[in-house]
């Protein structure tokens, strides 16, 4: 007899959650943002918004289906089971707020570039609660997994950026006008921004780090500036091989300056490099996501 897994209980509830958000995100930024916008954001549901144009009487989401089940079968065998009952959960669920919900409330007609920037707010911000959880919305989504577990060395970024041009410059036979271009790539830009946010946090930073002869001051010079610890370790130039010291210091986009003004001003000729920090965790960052946990 099994035992009833409350952990396991909580990440399906939490997955199903984040999914049904996710799906409402997406399902609005597509649905009701870019239907009457005249251009195609990328993606599957891109493809289908430029179909709809010929033949206005398919429903959305449907069509959005339909276009992903021979890709579901063709990257079936390559993703496995279990990422792909996952990602079909999540584009069920899309589906059903596209066509049973969304389509029985009004779509918005007004400024074309207003509903590319919310198309990209609202699909970002359903993209990334999606991804979080190891979840996607199909289509070009598991083509582009599919080719990087095929070929890692690829970059996943390059893949779907390749891809999304090609439906985006699609807008432009497609509506008859270059804006469509425009505003499919503003929207792709905006999604993309948006996600990387909720996907890494809004907590991102500096990490700054200084090759010098003088750690110690180094160190205390940060603390003194910005209340910020360092850390220190032994570095050895592998050309003149002389002993150095590298400190590191993580700090937010507003400190980063003055960090490096105090570093700059007790040790004038150390080497500097200030890195992107995606997200920062730990005491005085963010102390780390409870519900995702």
């Amino acid at each position: 007899m099994q035992h009833w897994d409350a952990k396991k209980t909580k990440e399906f509830l939490v997955d199903l959650l984040l999914d049904i958000a996710g799906s409402f995100m997406f399902g609005i930024g597509f649905y009701t943002f870019a239907e009457k916008g005249n251009f195609a954001p990328g993606g599957v549901t891109g493809i289908a918004l430029l179909i709809r144009e010929f033949f206005p009487m398919l429903p959305l989401g449907m069509l959005s289906f339909a276009i992903n089940i021979p890709i579901i079968l063709v990257c079936w065998p390559i993703l496995g089971k279990k990422y792909m009952f996952r990602s079909l959960r999540t584009l069920l669920l899309v589906t059903f707020v596209m066509d049973g919900v969304l389509s029985h409330f009004p779509v918005y007609s007004g400024d074309p570039l207003l509903a590319s920037l919310f198309t990209g707010m609202f699909a970002g911000i359903g993209l990334g609660l999606i991804y979080m959880r190891g979840s996607n919305t199909g289509g070009s989504d598991f083509v582009v997994a599919a080719v990087k577990k095929k070929n890692p060395h690829l970059s996943f970024g390059q893949v779907t950026m390749a891809m999304d041009a090609v439906i985006i410059f699609l807008g432009w036979p497609v509506f008859g006008k270059v804006d469509s271009v425009l505003y499919g790539l503003i929207s792709c830009i905006a999604y993309s921004l948006v996600m990387d946010k909720i996907m890494y946090g809004v907590g991102s930073g500096k990490l700054v780090i200084a090759i010098t002869n003088d750690g110690k001051r180094c160190a205390d010079a940060i603390s003194d500036a910005v209340g910020r610890g360092a850390t220190i370790v032994a570095a050895t130039g592998s050309y003149t091989g002389a002993a150095r010291e590298m400190v590191y210091c993580a700090c937010s986009n507003s400190e980063v300056f003055r960090v490096r003004h105090a570093i700059n001003e007790v040790a004038p000729d150390s080497m500097l490099m200030v890195c992107e920090a995606s997200d920062l965790y730990g005491e005085g960052f963010n102390e780390g996501d409870k519900l995702l946990g």
